[in-house]
């Protein structure tokens, strides 16, 4: 694994090195910046994707989400083990980039694998799906990838090395559709916010959480784009602040107006009348509609609907699972209470010594506090058993 570091801008823009970066093509334009030493010479402009192939080195490149605002860090890998500690440690993050990341995942597997027959490479490639799947067991992107690729080896009959590059082949399919699904996303949830609008976003869904553009920040991006006056309030979304750090450094790449508040103040501006919409994404939608996304959606859906205000969630149809009939059958990850317990005020620790905390990283909203629920093949609303498996097979 190695890391290159790139200074972020606390205005309009990210930056690559012209020296250390081979950047594939994406839609998302990162801007010049100048280095901070005392070097003259400016970062050049050039795009960046969250989750990204480098066709040159034969590795895969994320940025390091951890490491936002403060700094800008693409970290490149060679072996599939270290991308699954990726996703599990949330290097990346969101369901969309998570399912791309198992995809690349599983083309470094290949790579690393010394079979010499189709057969040998295809169980060590599902020796390699077993650790990848094990890293988040909630977003199901990430299974529904590997079948993806698993499906597209179904009967393969060429050599070893074509079907190393049949793997590679798919994972960057994945990758380059997961963009123009979120853009399609994007217009359709972009006729449901009028110009004028007050957001309320829950955790981070930009360009971060997919490959590039984003899914319910997409929307708002898309409505930004389209000369709506649109603001957001950006709740922080304790305990990792994926609000706070992630979606408001999105916002300001995008010129776009918005506010941090308190988790738990989303009521209070709901109610006050200072909100008219509240948007979130999914790591899971269950075949009735319950949405499994980044704790605190459960609240802030049980606000929305004690004040009449719509409660979207924008998905891709990837990320429903209609194996699954309802919530209560999602898989929860419960993540280290150091991440609650690790919180410091002015340096100094928070808790008690001895405090215990309990982290669970998702919840799950019940379908009657969901309006509808964004694809990209349209707007569903309910009744979801129905509706969901028709946007499904559009």
């Amino acid at each position: 694994m190695t890391q290159t570091r790139v200074n972020p801008s606390s205005g309009s823009g990210w930056a690559c090195s012209p020296v250390t970066l081979t950047i594939q093509p994406s839609r998302v334009k990162l801007h010049s910046l100048h280095r901070r030493s005392q070097e003259r010479a400016p970062f050049r402009a050039c795009m960046m994707r969250t989750v990204d192939w480098d066709y040159d080195r034969n590795e895969l490149r994320l940025i390091d989400q951890r490491r936002l605002p403060e700094a800008l860090v693409i970290v490149s890998y060679l072996e599939h083990r270290m991308v699954a500690q990726a996703i599990r440690e949330m290097v990346v993050r969101g369901a969309p980039a998570i399912g791309a990341t198992a995809g690349f995942g599983l083309a470094l597997a290949a790579r690393e694998s010394t079979a010499r027959t189709p057969r040998e490479l295809l169980a060590d490639l599902q020796s390699a799906a077993e650790i990848l799947k094990a890293s988040r067991p909630t977003a199901v992107n990430l299974i529904w990838a590997q079948a993806r690729i698993f499906n597209k080896l179904t009967g393969f009959s060429g050599s070893t090395e074509a079907m190393r590059q049949a793997v590679l082949e798919e994972a960057q399919h994945i990758a380059d559709e997961d963009v123009e699904i979120n853009r399609r996303m994007a217009r359709h949830g972009s006729a449901l916010l009028a110009d004028g609008d007050t957001i309320i976003h829950h955790c981070n869904t930009g360009a971060l959480a997919t490959v590039d553009w984003g899914t319910a920040l997409g929307v708002v991006r898309m409505a930004h784009e389209q000369g709506k006056h649109i603001h957001v309030l950006v709740d922080e979304t304790r305990p990792r602040l994926q609000g706070a750090r992630l979606t408001a450094w999105e916002l300001e790449q995008y010129g776009i107006p918005y506010e941090i508040i308190p988790d738990s103040a989303a009521g209070h501006f709901m109610r006050t009348g200072q909100a008219q919409k509240a948007l979130f994404g999914a790591d899971r939608v269950a075949a009735n509609g319950d949405v499994a996304n980044k704790i605190g959606t459960y609240m802030l859906a049980l606000a929305a609907s004690d004040n009449g205000i719509p409660a979207y969630a924008v998905v891709p149809t990837s990320t429903i699972d209609l194996s699954l009939a309802r919530g209560d059958l999602i898989p929860i990850e419960e993540r280290s209470s150091e991440e609650v317990l690790g919180l410091q005020y002015h340096g100094e620790r928070v808790f008690p010594q001895n405090a215990q905390a309990r982290n669970p990283a998702f919840d799950v909203t019940p379908n009657r506090l969901v309006t509808a629920i964004v694809t990209e093949n349209g707007v569903v609303g309910p009744p979801y058993e129905s509706n969901l498996k028709k946007a499904i097979h559009t």
